[in-house]
């Protein structure tokens, strides 16, 4: 029996069940942020602000993920009378005595709007490729008395930074495989598949895991971290939701290591026999990877691998990446045979490929990659698995991701709003109502203090006063995103 009070009881099991608290729209923002709507100048009617990648590690960003939190956090009624009172007594314990909530603004939007939010925000189509330092969404308040809504959501929104730069350190790391690919062999169909996500354990919740996994879905079709399916399906429309990723039966250490040091071979023997077509892998670095391939894989169960109506993934999950990863389709060429492509370079037999998933990340790529070229094997003789590499060795640096005022109506007059450091003029923000142009060449660039609708402009109206305005397929975001 619980302990608490009959009241707290029945609070806790509210928030816990989502109905409340972190699904709580006044209290998913940075603190200080509480406190902003006292702080503009008198007679602020308008706040206009923007989100952009300053640069970063790559000089391009892949956008993505506007669509998730637009569903989740902000479509719809997510502004109650019993929110507000909740998210009061939070404020009331948090704050110093005689801090002033803005309670009244907030229930201006339930008594005035219903519970939506008088917002208007313009973004790019997600799957939108475009160079650093170029506007990615924008939004305005609609109602002159929420001005302070503007830049109370940035905490939630600026959020998009994760899913962006997974999406972009995905393509770019596509890019370096594609590469290779066609460097050393005469074709890159199976370039989808050639990165697996492995990062639903090494990320830092759920939630990350599912955008995380679905941004890279965008580049790639091979993952095992089902919840970015969901996330896809879901959010994405992804349909038929067979098209969005796909996996493949798989062991682990504890399938194979539990038949007993002695008994490796014969764990690997099943793997085969229990799966007697299509794509297996097969981990093989338990005890001895060197011997697990010229002995079982090359030797006692050569016969089962050439003559099943499939692959085998070979699975080395130790070791130097590069060095270790030649050594072995050293060995499995020599036990199980190679052809050399139209460019010189040695590909295994088609019944055996190998699989690299540990410590991968866009620089591993380039070293295990260079290293097969350089000792004459095709890139298409492996794939690679990554995990945290992939979805959590990031942050919102990695593309220096910000959100920033460029605009506000006082008085009635418009004024554009920037910041400039001194010491740090790399900082400095973009003025005016801002367009992002399609120019003659093909480049995408921000024109900023537009006066007025740009003809050519790719920002699209994606929400109005809590209404999702335009949605985008799982499907049309990949199109967007493919690599030339």
């Amino acid at each position: 029996e619980s302990s608490l009070p009959a009241s707290q009881a029945k609070e806790d099991s509210t928030s816990m069940s989502g109905e409340s608290g972190l699904s709580n729209l006044l209290l998913l923002t940075d603190s200080y942020k509480v406190s902003h709507w006292k702080q503009y100048p008198p007679k602020t009617t308008k706040v206009y602000s923007y989100f952009e990648s300053r640069g970063g590690k790559y000089e391009e960003v892949c956008f993505f993920g506007l669509q998730y939190f637009l569903k989740k956090y902000l479509a719809g009624e997510v502004v109650t009378l019993a929110k507000i009172a909740e998210a009061e007594t939070y404020y009331e314990a948090h704050f110093p005595p005689g801090f002033e909530f803005n309670r009244k603004g907030w229930e201006l939007i339930v008594e005035k709007h219903g519970g939506r939010l008088p917002l208007k925000i313009r973004a790019a189509p997600e799957g939108t490729v475009v160079g650093v330092k170029n506007v990615l969404l924008t939004i305005e308040n609609t109602d002159p008395e929420c001005f302070w809504l503007t830049n109370f959501v940035e905490t939630l929104l600026v959020q998009v930074w994760y899913p962006t730069t997974v999406a972009t350190h995905s393509r770019e790391q596509k890019k370096v495989i594609k590469e290779y690919l066609l460097e050393t062999g005469d074709e890159c169909a199976g370039l989808g598949y050639k990165l697996h996500d492995f990062g639903f354990r090494g990320v830092s919740s759920v939630e990350t895991a599912g955008l995380g996994a679905c941004a890279h879905l965008v580049n790639f079709f091979g993952t095992d971290t089902l919840a970015g399916l969901v996330v896809a399906k879901e959010y994405y429309g992804a349909s038929p939701l067979s098209s969005a990723g796909h996996s493949i039966p798989a062991s682990e250490h504890s399938t194979i290591t539990s038949w007993g040091a002695d008994h490796e071979c014969d764990a690997m023997r099943n793997m085969l026999e229990t799966y007697p077509t299509g794509l297996v892998a097969c981990v093989s670095d338990s005890f001895d990877v060197f011997k697990a391939c010229a002995e079982y894989w090359g030797t006692t169960l050569k016969h089962l691998i050439l003559n099943r109506d499939g692959t085998l993934v070979v699975r080395p999950d130790s070791g130097d990446p590069a060095t270790t990863a030649l050594k072995v389709l050293e060995i499995l060429g020599d036990k199980l045979g190679f052809d050399t492509n139209s460019k010189g370079f040695k590909l295994l037999d088609p019944h055996v490929r190998v699989i690299w998933g540990d410590g991968i990340d866009y620089e591993a790529l380039h070293t295990i990659l260079g290293t097969l070229k350089a000792n004459g094997w095709a890139a298409d003789n492996i794939a690679f698995g990554s995990g945290g590499g992939l979805l959590q060795k990031l942050n919102r640096d990695t593309q220096k991701c910000a959100f920033k005022c460029s605009y506000a109506q006082v008085d009635g007059k418009g004024r554009d709003v920037f910041k400039d450091p001194i010491t740090d003029h790399g900082k400095v923000s973009k003025k005016g109502i801002l367009a992002l142009v399609v120019e003659e060449e093909g480049e995408k660039m921000t024109y900023s203090t537009v006066p007025g609708p740009h003809p050519d402009d790719v920002l699209v109206d994606v929400f109005l006063d809590g209404a999702i305005t335009t949605e985008y397929s799982f499907d049309d975001i990949r199109h967007r995103a493919e690599l030339d």
